[in-house]
Formats: structure tokens, sequence, C-alpha cells
């Protein structure tokens, strides 16, 4: 039952956000409601776990979301994102794609994935229609969401990969060996997918993209999007990308004159600080001062103030304050829908499907390799799908069937690797990165759905015959 009323009050969310437009805070509020009290979590726990899952959330992802926009915000308002691009076109040009989802899926899995999209985002939206007039930025989306979690579940130091290996007592090398090579054939193998997709119909930029992403300044509107990818998609010298469309806010001289490596440091140094840090606790190497440094919070903050003080030389006070003002704003709508996405969780948690579905599944002694891996995938797959994070899916799937492993036969390093190919598993409302995700590329919930929801599962199914071929030589 519990199980049931979940799936309902998530379909219900869904379906009041497409289908009635009904704004996802209050879509999301009404679903929390509902299956606290359909549920019997009661009427004071489920208002607890609606506020307290807020905070939660918050006190997790608050301030990256927060430093993570007004570092983009600066970095758009002194050109460094097109500039950038300009470098990306002349060098990749549509293959883009396949090198931001394999650098996110191999390079970077050690950074927080919130991190992540908040720093990957506005290259995402400034190089689309360089890869693709009109299907760049949902190619582009999806080929963000499937990098981040693959790397996420699949390549240590992820955090999901860290966890279930450590829950299953696989050594973390042994998992890196066979999870490396998986991670990265389903970023860009679902890449792939994704863009055959694309080229069937599935987008719509009418429907799919946000419409009131033209009152955000520092992200381009739909019109904008088009104009841009209108003047982009004529053949010229790729220096000249973009010169020609009308732009209110020109970028001053100065700041153009600065190297791109200088303009770019306030996303290198936050990611050379974390990387740092999470290596150096992997190899029990750390120490408080490269905690700290190593901090997400403290690494992007030192990120913004590098961005601050590159904005105040190069922009001036006045431009600086603008920009970060289109920041501020931004933050605060994402910093609420992503909130809200984490009391559902929270009250999804509270229902106690964890322990529903540990009493429904058990693996029999001697099952064969096929059922054993199958049944680690679906129960991440559901326990993903029903919480909402990927982290938490895979770690309660983990504790679940961590105690029974050793009876079915099967290497444990196989069944992590199925409870990270299930743990990736339609990542969708009830996620507050999805709505991060939303939010910063500029998507409806529709689109948003037909992005990070279809990449991720796309991804699951991907990898899952991958690991059934791990199966036999581990």
């Amino acid at each position: 039952m519990t199980i049931a009323l979940t799936l309902i009050a998530i379909a219900l969310a869904i379906l009041l956000i497409i289908r009635f437009k009904v704004d996802p805070v209050i879509s999301l509020i009404i679903a929390s409601v509902f299956l606290g009290l359909s549920a019997g979590v009661g009427l004071e726990k489920t208002v607890t776990e609606i506020t307290g899952g807020f905070g939660e959330i918050m006190g997790e992802v608050g301030l990256l979301i927060g430093f993570g926009v007004l570092i983009g915000s600066l970095l758009q308002a002194t050109g460094t994102f097109r500039a950038l691009v300009e470098i990306i076109a002349r060098r990749v040009g549509g293959k883009l794609p396949y090198a931001m989802a394999a650098a996110l899926a191999t390079i970077f899995p050690s950074i927080y994935v919130d991190v992540q999209v908040v720093l990957a985002s506005p290259m995402a939206r400034q190089a689309a229609p360089v890869v693709d007039r009109k299907k760049g930025l949902p190619w582009l989306a999806g080929a963000i969401g499937i990098g981040i979690f693959a790397g996420y579940v699949f390549v240590v130091p992820g955090l999901a990969a860290v966890a279930v290996a450590g829950l299953l007592e696989v050594p973390l090398g042994r998992y890196l060996v066979f999870g490396a090579p998986i991670g990265l054939a389903t970023a860009l193998v679902t890449t792939l997918l994704f863009r055959l997709l694309l080229r069937a119909g599935l987008w719509n930029e009418l429907t799919d993209i946000d419409p009131d992403e033209e009152e955000h300044p520092d992200n381009p509107g739909h019109r904008t999007y088009l104009a841009r990818a209108d003047a982009e998609s004529t053949p010229r010298d790729a220096d000249h990308v973009a010169t020609d469309v009308e732009d209110p806010d020109a970028v001053p001289e100065r700041a153009l004159r600065l190297p791109l490596l200088v303009r770019l440091s306030p996303i290198l140094v936050p990611l050379v600080l974390i990387a740092f840090g999470a290596f150096m606790e992997l190899f029990k190497r750390s120490n408080d001062v490269i905690a700290f440094f190593g901090n997400a919070n403290i690494a992007l903050f030192i990120g913004l103030l590098i961005a601050f003080l590159i904005g105040r030389t190069t922009l001036g006070g006045d431009g600086t304050e603008n920009a970060l003002s289109s920041g501020f704003r931004t933050t605060g709508e994402i910093l609420l829908i992503t909130g809200i996405g984490g009391s559902l969780g929270a009250v999804i948690k509270a229902t106690g499907l964890g322990d529903t579905l540990k009493g429904l599944f058990s693996a029999d002694a001697g099952a064969p390799v096929l059922i054993s891996v199958l049944l680690a995938w679906f129960i991440a797959a559901l326990l993903h799908f029903a919480i909402g994070s990927v982290s938490v899916g895979a770690i309660t799937a983990a504790g679940i069937i961590g105690p029974v492993v050793a009876s079915t036969g099967v290497d444990p390093v196989v069944i992590g690797l199925a409870i990270a190919s299930g743990a990736m598993f339609a990542l969708h409302v009830n996620s507050n990165f999805f709505w991060m995700f939303k939010s910063l590329l500029g998507l409806s919930t529709k689109g948003a759905l037909k992005t990070l929801t279809l990449a991720t599962s796309l991804g699951a199914v991907v990898s899952l015959p991958m690991v059934l071929l791990i199966s036999l030589v581990a």
C-alpha cells in the first residue's frame, strides 16, 4: 500500500504540473500533504516532515546554489562563457555533448552533483546554438544529466559509488576498475541514443523551454536563444560567433582583454579545491585545513570572491551590482522549488518505504546471477523513483541487499554495479536536483522530464547489460 500511495502522489504532482498548469511549488506541497495523510504519517508529522525536509535540503545545498548562481551571473557579465563557447566551437563543435558527458562522468565525479549542474549549465546554454540551432539545448541538457549521474554512481570517488562499495564491502579500487568503464560507456552511449530521440521529434521548443526565461537577464530567453541560433548557424569564421546578435548588455573591453584562464578561475579554483579535498580524504591524507578548503561551500565562496574581484576590476561597481542583482533574482526561485522538492522526499521517507521494500524483497540462496542482478537493479530503481534521491536510493538498496549478498553466490561488485545502474532510473519531480536542473537550464517541467528524466532512465537501461557482462568475468 505504501508503494502504491507513493506512486499515486508522484503521479498527482506530475499531472497537476503538466496537465493543469499548477505551479510546481503548489503541486509538490499538495502531493506531500496527500501522501502524508493517506499513508498514515499523521497531520502533525506531515507538517514536520514538509518543513524539516525543506530545511534539510537548504542546509545541504542552499549556499551551493546561491554561490554557484552568483558566480555564473558574474561570469556571464564578463563574457567568459561566450569566449569559452567560441573556443569549444572551434575545437569540438557538434561533439560538445559527448565531451561534456565524458568529462562529467570521469573527471569530476568527486564534485557534488549540485555543484556540477550549477557550473555546467551556463556553458551549456551558451553553447547550445553552436551545437545545434534548435536542439542543442536539450541535447546538452541530456548529456549533462547522464554524465553527472553516471559518474556519481559508477566512478569512485562519486558519493553513491563510494557508499555502495562500502556497504557491500567492495574494495574501492576493484569497484573503480569495473565501474569507471561502465560509467564512461553509459554516458557516451546514452548521449548518442538521446540525440537519435531528438531527431525523431522528441523536442518542442515552444512547450519544453520555460516561457518565463526572458524575465531573467542572466539567462537568455527563448526568443534570444533562437535569435542567437539563427546568427550562429550562418557559416562564418568561428571567431565571429554571435557578434552580430543584438546584445543590450555588451561586455566591457576591459573584461574581454582579460585572459580566459583568469576569467575561468572562479570555476577552476573551486573544482581543484573540492577534488583535492575529496582525493585526500579518499587516500586518508586529509587534515583540518584541507577539509576546510575542500568543503564545497567554502570552495564555491572562494570562487565567488574571485568572480567578484574580477567583476569589480572589469565591470566596475555598477556592472558588478547589476550582475549580482540578476543572480539574486534567479537564486530565490531556484531555492524555493529545490526546498519543496526536499519536502516531498522527506514525507516519502517518513512513510517507511524502505522497511516495506525490505519486507517484500529478499534474495533466495543460490539465486541465478541474472535474477540477483535484476532484483538489485529493480530495488534500487524503485527506491530512487519513490524517494527522489539517487544516493539515498542506492544506499537504501545496498542496505537491504547487503546482508544477503553472500547467499546469492554473486560477486558483490556485480551487485553493487547493478544497484548503481538501477539507482539512476527516472530522476523526476520529487528530486530537488530536478528543479535545480530545470531552472538553471531554462526548461519547462515537461522539458526537464524529456531531458533529465529520460536521459537517466536511458542510462539505467543502457548500463544494465554492461553489468551483466561484468558478471561473466568478475
